[in-house]
């Protein structure tokens, strides 16, 4: 877990050098990770519950649309503010669920809950409070993609809560496949094919994308989820924005003002706390 969510953390330094539209890189990444994934699942012997697809086809589609519009919105987050903010904005999501969850699931929100929801939103709007960028876009526009694309990977978590017939690698294999039938018609309407501009640098970042920080490491997140209890992976899953941050800072030299930071531990924290349910004290 501790491997899997430190990988998914350098994923904006990659995206940075490949010169591709944010659609294209979303389909190449599906495209990779779900060959990669399916040779997994080939050589470990892995057959998909095809019975219980049938079910669930309908929501499984609807995920994997939903995973192919987040990853474009969190590209272009990438592209119009620091990685350190879209990363940051882009862990609102956890939140969005929690609201969601008693609409969609009856579940009461409790004081707690409703004290988490408040920090983390003063912390979103700490970090969409800045001002220019250095290439003179403004870093709102940036934050507004990876807030985005925080609303699109709620609506998978959500539909997810739904798909009980498909577990783990399963199911993020089905995903991947509709994220690709999504992203094909997409990239073929709103421009071509860009492979041949790749250089060797641009390349290697995109099979890296693609092969390590999807298909790899995915296969290495499903695997130790099982091994672990639901609060510690919780816990573990803030690796990821931490060393995003830490890329966007020592790595890319990026910028990132005091304000951004106190809105981040605001989320993160917040978000964290949420997440920890608190056990009741044995008599």
């Amino acid at each position: 877990m501790i491997v899997s969510m430190t990988v998914f953390g350098t994923l904006g330094l990659f995206v940075r050098n490949i010169p591709l539209s944010s659609g294209e890189l979303a389909l190449y990444r599906a495209v990779l990770a779900l060959i990669l994934i399916g040779f997994y699942l080939l050589v470990t012997k892995q057959k998909i519950p095809l019975a219980a697809i049938r079910k669930d086809l309908p929501l499984l589609l609807l995920s994997g649309a939903a995973m192919g519009i987040n990853w474009i919105l969190l590209f272009q987050a990438y592209r119009y503010t620091t990685v350190s903010a879209a990363t940051l904005s882009y862990y609102f999501a956890p939140v969005i669920v929690t609201v969601l969850c008693p609409i969609l699931f009856k579940e009461k929100m409790r004081a707690r809950q409703w004290l988490c929801f408040v920090m983390s939103t003063v912390g979103l709007v700490l970090i969409t409070v800045t001002g220019e960028t250095e290439t003179g876009k403004s870093d709102l526009t940036g934050i507004l993609f990876g807030l985005g694309a925080a609303v699109f990977y709620a609506t998978v978590v959500l539909l997810n809560k739904f798909i009980k017939g498909v577990d783990g690698i399963h199911r993020t294999f089905l995903q991947f496949v509709s994220a690709t039938v999504v992203l094909i018609p997409y990239v073929l309407v709103s421009g071509s094919f860009g492979l041949s501009a790749l250089g060797g640098v641009g390349w290697v970042n995109l099979l890296t994308v693609g092969l390590v920080h999807t298909g790899i490491t995915y296969c290495l997140y499903f695997s130790s989820l099982k091994e672990l209890p639901g609060q510690k992976a919780a816990i573990l899953s803030y690796i990821d924005p931490l060393v995003a941050v830490l890329v966007s800072v020592l790595l890319l030299h990026e910028t990132i003002t005091g304000r951004q930071i106190i809105g981040g531990i605001l989320i993160l924290g917040f978000t964290l706390i949420n997440e920890i349910s608190v056990k009741p004290k044995k008599a």
